[in-house]
Parts: C-alpha cells; sequence; structure tokens
C-alpha cells in the first residue's frame, strides 16, 4: 500500500473490532484516500471521492460501510460499471463483512437471474450491481430498494462512459432520500457534478490527486512503430520482461486476434472483452492472479475491472480511443505501490492521440527505440490535433449490465 508516513487506520473512527481485522487482513497503513475518506464516511456524511485507480477507493467506502450497517437497520447498496468489477469489489466486501454475520449479493448480467434470487432472499445485508441487471430485477419486483440507507456509485465516470446516466437516474428514484450517497471517481465530469447536486446532502469533497494524473511509480515508454511490425516487437518485448503482462487492444476482434497468436507461439495467453461469457472472463481472470496465464488480453471494458497486484507491464498494443482511458489502463500496474512499467505503441499517423495523452497527463510521453526495428518518428500532418473527447460524454454503446 501507498504508505501515508507514520498514520495507521487507528484514529479514523473505526471500531476496535473492525481494527482488529483490518490487522488479521494485513492492512496496516491506510492509503491517502483511506485515510481522507474514512473519518468523513463514517459520521454518514455524502462524500466525492476523487482518486486515481489502483488507490484503495473499496476499502476507502467498504470499512465505513460495514461499521455504519453494524449499528443500523437497512443495507447497503454498490453500483459499479462492470461484472469483473462487481466480482472484485464483492470480495473485499466479504471480507470485510462475513466475520459481522452481513451476506452480501452480485447483481450482474450474463449471470444466472435464478440464483441472484436465491441470493437476495437471504437478506443480504449489501448489493452490489451494474445498473442493467439491477433494473431488471426492480422491474420484476423480485427486489426493493426503500431500505436502503448507503448508497455507493463506484467509478462514476466509467458508468457515464458507458452510457448508464439514464439508468443510474431510474434506479435512484426507487431509494429512499434519506440516505448516505458516497461517489468515488477517477476524474470529475460535469454529469458527475450534475448528479451529485441532484441526489446528495452537502457532499464533502476529497481529492488526492488531479483529475488526470497517472498512478505513481509507472516507469512510462513510447515505441513509434508500423502497425505490420506491432507483432514482431511484443514478441521481443515479452522475451525481455518475464513477469506478467497486462496486453489492451482497441477491439474485441482484435484482442482475440492476438491472444490466439500468442498462444500459437507458446505463450499462455487468455482474453477478456464483451463477447466473451461471464464464465469465460472469470477464468481468464482467476487463471491470470493464479498464473496459469501469463498474459491477459483485454479491452477497455476491463482497464478498472482488473485489480491484480504484481502486474509487471501493461502493453498498450492500440492505442485507447479517448486519453482518459489510457491514465486507467497503465493504473492496472505499480498497484499498492509497487513499481511498474507502462509500454504504448503508436504508428508513425497516431501523432493526435499521443498529444492529447500527453496534454491530459501533463507531461511527455518519453520515446523508445528497439535496436532491431527502424527508428520512426511521427508523420508531419497540416492538421492541427482535435481537442481531447469532453470528459463524461457516454462514446461506449451503452451496456447491459
Amino acid at each position: 500500500m501507498n504508505q501515508t508516513g507514520g498514520n495507521t487506520f487507528y484514529g479514523l473512527g473505526l471500531s476496535p473490532n473492525l481494527l482488529a481485522l483490518l490487522e488479521r487482513l494485513k492492512f496496516r497503513i491506510p492509503t491517502p484516500i483511506q485515510f481522507k475518506a474514512i473519518p468523513v464516511a463514517i459520521e454518514g456524511k455524502d462524500l466525492i471521492g476523487v482518486a486515481q485507480t489502483g488507490t484503495g477507493k473499496t476499502l476507502a467506502f467498504g470499512l465505513p460501510m460495514i461499521q455504519r450497517l453494524a449499528a443500523l437497520p437497512g443495507r447497503g447498496l454498490v453500483l459499479v460499471p462492470t461484472r469483473e468489477l462487481a466480482l472484485q469489489v464483492d470480495e473485499t466486501i466479504n471480507k470485510l463483512g462475513h466475520p459481522f454475520g452481513m451476506r452480501t449479493a452480485v447483481i450482474i448480467g450474463g449471470a444466472s437471474q435464478h440464483l441472484q434470487m436465491q441470493a437476495l432472499r437471504k437478506n443480504p445485508r449489501v448489493i452490489i450491481a451494474t445498473p442493467g441487471r439491477l433494473l431488471d430485477h426492480l422491474g420484476q419486483s423480485t427486489l426493493r430498494l426503500d431500505d436502503v440507507q448507503i448508497l455507493v456509485l463506484d467509478e462514476a465516470d466509467r458508468m457515464l462512459d458507458m452510457g448508464f446516466a439514464p439508468q443510474i437516474e431510474r434506479i435512484m428514484k426507487y431509494l429512499p432520500r434519506e440516505k448516505q450517497t458516497m461517489l468515488f471517481s477517477a476524474t470529475l465530469p460535469e454529469k458527475i457534478v450534475k448528479i451529485a447536486a441532484a441526489n446528495m446532502k452537502l457532499p464533502i469533497s476529497v481529492e488526492i490527486a488531479p483529475s488526470g494524473t497517472a498512478a505513481e511509480h509507472v516507469k512510462q515508454e513510447l515505441y513509434i512503430i508500423k502497425k505490420e511490425e506491432k507483432a514482431r516487437l511484443l514478441t521481443k518485448l515479452l522475451d525481455q520482461y518475464r513477469g506478467t503482462v497486462l496486453l489492451f487492444s482497441r477491439t474485441k476482434r482484435g484482442a482475440g486476434r492476438i491472444a490466439r497468436g500468442l498462444r500459437s507461439l507458446g505463450y499462455s495467453a487468455a482474453e477478456i472483452h464483451s463477447d466473451r461469457s461471464l464464465a469465460q472472463r472469470r477464468e481468464a481472470l482467476e487463471g491470470f492472479k493464479a498464473g496459469k496465464y501469463r498474459i491477459l488480453v483485454a479491452t477497455d471494458i476491463a482497464a478498472r475491472g482488473i485489480d491484480v497486484k504484481g502486474i509487471e507491464v501493461v502493453i498498450n498494443y492500440d492505442l485507447p480511443d479517448d486519453a482518459e482511458n489510457y491514465v486507467h489502463r497503465i493504473g492496472r500496474t505499480a498497484r499498492a505501490g509497487h513499481e511498474g512499467l507502462a509500454i504504448s505503441f503508436a504508428t508513425p499517423d497516431q501523432q493526435n492521440e499521443v498529444r492529447n495523452i500527453e496534454k491530459l497527463m501533463r507531461l511527455p510521453l518519453p520515446v523508445s527505440r528497439h535496436p532491431e526495428f527502424q527508428p520512426l518518428g511521427f508523420e508531419l500532418s497540416s492538421r492541427p490535433a482535435p481537442p481531447p473527447r469532453p470528459r463524461g460524454r457516454p462514446h461506449y454503446r451503452r451496456r447491459h449490465g
């Protein structure tokens, strides 16, 4: 974890039982977002937390939620953009709530609705859900939200990017007016400010890093390479760096093609994107965590849903469509204070995309050369660089939770 000087979880308002649990789980030093958010959240105040990905936001809202639910009737609801993130949040909340007899239920698309109904009948104290499937259950009256005491919108900017704003507004109508709302996001676009104004009472804002700040301890490299040379450069880099690799493709078809190519060369590789079933995505992620697969090839749907310690290298085989997704992608390495490396491939005609990334991060991307490849630069273009995409615009097709 990122250390915060001499700070510990003691003195943040956590109960002795939770402090003892944290000791057993070997969480000893809070990250900056945890240190700032936990005391505010424990008091029941509405909160907007802005922090880079990989900074421990789940504990920042999970610990106060469990402590407050231990003293209150009712439930907590955590809304997330992707299935992977829902499962990841559930894993953490379960560790915190299970010792206190609190059950969780995960409500996501691609999983058995019947099993979800069974889980809901067991009266879970915390529900973790994607918006689309949650609305399915609300529409079928298999779930009520009138007893929700605490609402968390996790990765709120990502939910808006994926077009979930109308679903979030519909879900809000099922929730009681009197509740605590916590909103966590890596960036703070105007649409999030509007959601906060409409649904929160005098929220306290806690910002750990400016929007667009890359994760600490990430060394970044950029290779300018012909498109047809990318695959050969990739194999050279995979032989140079022997640890785990998370590789990003712009399209799901590209991800499948890259994964198949790597497997044909003898590399252990899995793929994770929206054309894969939930079972296939879980197997790929669990296999990657366990070391069965050294390389995980993903599209941006996984950019924030993967919480795996010890990823040595993130490779942007394709640059993302949106500069902000670059920040989220490279945040998958260098987690919890560790060192990491992010390598990006750009073709000579992608100067504009690179400049937009640099503008967002307020840093130049260092260009690297490989001795076996012809050194290239960006093609001169008279066209001005297009402005970065406005934050918060739902430029992804809406996905059914």
